[in-house]
């Protein structure tokens, strides 16, 4: 273990922890960043069209402009998954796989985990027709029939990239309307490449090396590929094991300063009960709060 001991170590690399750390760098503090991925869900969109100064930009593209300002503020970043947190007096211990290191403060920027549809073959089949991220990995699939799952935002946008790149695009739903924003909804009502199978849900994947078909409670689909967009959750296991206070959703309970149960300790972004509004601008102002308070504390 190292003899440093850092300001703030911040774990995850969303626009909350990449914001946190762009202003813990602005206030001077020795700041480090665990990540296990860059962006988080912002990454995985199409198109950010509500983000100031930008009209539109796709996620990848706004991840790595934040990413190059953290560091062009000389900010530590290791892509390491953090496994423990235990606090020792006023110094919390930090182990990842590989390091253990020190530090004054903490703040979970940690986002939140895809959910998947628990199908046998779907672990073995990601990557061979299935995907959590239609920004990433749309254009294997050009000339193709595909198929989306899912009825918000994203799996309503992740249709529409497919629609540009497929040569048919499913968009599967359980319920029998979408609960997407509206302007979305109308732009997808315009492609024709896409069919959209109300009150349907998949029951099983079927191919041998890779994914060929799926069968739905309504139809069975020819479709070389399958976009998993049916939300995310917090990572509750993790928090459990740090002791941190979650809701009954598994979101963690901060107050109006981004603070947790545990003195030290702040959160901001997707995974807190900060906003029920879950957007990138958001995380970034808790990030952002969370910063300052820390700075505040470190201060006194």
């Amino acid at each position: 273990m190292s003899n440093q001991i850092y300001d703030v170590l911040i774990v995850g690399g969303g626009p909350a922890g990449l914001t946190a750390s762009i202003y813990c760098a602005r206030y001077k503090l020795k700041t480090k960043i665990f990540t296990d991925s860059f962006g988080g869900t912002m990454s995985d969109a199409h198109k950010v069209c509500n983000f100031p100064s930008y009209k539109e930009i796709s996620g990848m593209e706004l991840t790595k402009k934040m990413i190059d300002q953290a560091k062009s503020l000389d900010i530590e970043i290791d892509f390491e998954t953090v496994v423990d947190i235990k606090k020792e007096k006023e110094v919390f211990i930090v182990d990842t796989k590989t390091q253990t290191l020190r530090s004054k403060k903490i703040v979970l920027a940690i986002g939140r985990k895809r959910r998947k549809l628990d199908l046998p073959k779907e672990k073995d089949f990601l990557g061979k027709g299935v995907s959590y991220c239609a920004t990433c990995d749309a254009n294997f699939y050009k000339n193709k029939i595909v198929s989306v799952v899912g009825g918000s935002d994203a799996a309503v946008t992740a249709a529409l990239l497919l629609s540009d790149i497929a040569e048919k695009v499913y968009l599967i739903y359980r319920k029998e309307k979408l609960r997407a924003t509206p302007l979305w909804i109308d732009s997808l009502s315009k492609k024709e490449n896409v069919e959209v199978l109300y009150n349907t849900e998949i029951t099983k994947l079927l191919g041998e090396e890779k994914l060929e078909k799926i069968e739905t409670t309504t139809k069975n689909l020819e479709t070389e590929g399958l976009f998993i967009e049916i939300g995310s959750i917090p990572q509750k296991e993790f928090l459990k094991k740090i002791n941190i206070k979650t809701n009954e959703q598994g979101y963690i309970v901060v107050d109006e300063k981004q603070k947790t149960n545990l003195e030290g300790v702040y959160a901001a972004g997707d995974a807190t009960t900060s906003s029920e509004l879950k957007q990138i601008i958001t995380a970034a102002s808790q990030g952002a709060i969370a910063a300052y308070n820390v700075y505040k504390e470190l201060k006194k």
